[in-house]
């Protein structure tokens, strides 16, 4: 029992220095936002000592903003799926492979990492340009005879978006996959099973957490997301990070801004933790 106790807090201990970072930078802001959105906001006043809920009023009745969260929600999932869908091939070869020039292909899937989301975007908008690359190319393989609008639409958030994440949740996945026994897929192939079959009842059930965080961290960043759906989404593509920041730095509306930037904690973190409960249980079982 005395064993127990101390081994308990060695652990305590050991957790104690990131435990206290998590309370300083992010639990006491948020708790420091949180009152915020309680206050009033009067013109010229710039934030006003209360107690009111009028600005949760306001989000839940304007259809602005919650056509804002909608959208926000929307893309985050859009997102979410893609980034899984097309990072697991990705991840499975590099976990799998045993060429000599892995390093290289690790290296080329952090370098995105180095560039900032800004200029990322910036390079987005030049290939999606009417007169851009991608345009370009579709006209010179006969695709299209006028040029697409792909600037300042859904779709162009989308692929900004998951060229930003994709790096994420391939390392993610890639070092889960590393870490299954080869020896387990073996045996299902030798038993008969086909190389989809192996995948589906082997190789997936044991990667599942290693996807679920994948997915978790990849619809975090992409709610929260501001340079992408403000370079190429345009000024009537807003998404809850960008109407945030207007909030705050174009308009001082500190209360609103803290109750919208609230709101996107609390969904995020819910729908975070649901996903949670419901993969948690599934594989439980």
């Amino acid at each position: 029992m005395a064993t127990g106790r101390a081994m308990a807090w060695r652990r305590a201990g050991a957790m104690a220095p990131a435990s206290l970072l998590v309370l300083g930078f992010l639990v006491l802001p948020m708790l420091l936002m949180l009152r915020y959105s309680f206050n009033s906001f009067v013109p010229g006043k710039f934030m006003v000592e209360a107690v009111t809920v009028e600005n949760y009023v306001k989000l839940a009745a304007d259809p602005y903003y919650r056509h804002v969260l909608g959208l926000t929600l929307t893309v985050s999932i859009s997102v979410t799926i893609l980034t899984l869908i097309v990072g697991w091939p990705v991840a499975q070869f590099l976990a799998r492979t045993q060429t000599r020039h892995k390093g290289l292909l690790l290296l080329a899937v952090v370098l995105p990492l180095f560039v900032g989301n800004a200029v990322r975007a910036a390079g987005w908008m030049v290939a999606f340009g009417r007169e851009g690359l991608v345009n370009r190319l579709l006209q010179a393989t006969g695709l299209i005879d006028v040029p697409l609008q792909i600037m300042f639409t859904p779709t162009a958030v989308i692929i900004g978006i998951v060229s930003v994440n994709l790096s994420y949740v391939v390392l993610t996945l890639s070092s889960v996959i590393e870490g299954i026994d080869r020896r387990a897929e073996e045996a299902a192939l030798s038993l008969g099973a086909t190389p989809f079959e192996t995948w589906r009842l082997v190789t997936l059930p044991l990667a599942l957490p290693g996807l679920l965080a994948a997915g978790v961290l990849s619809f975090i960043l992409s709610m929260n997301a501001y340079a992408t759906p403000v370079l190429l989404g345009g000024p009537s593509f807003q998404m809850m990070a960008p109407v945030v920041a207007d909030q705050v730095l174009q308009r001082a509306n500190w209360p609103f801004g803290a109750s919208l930037g609230f709101v996107l904690m609390l969904v995020t973190l819910g729908l975070t933790a649901g996903a949670n409960w419901l993969v948690g249980r599934r594989y439980g079982r």
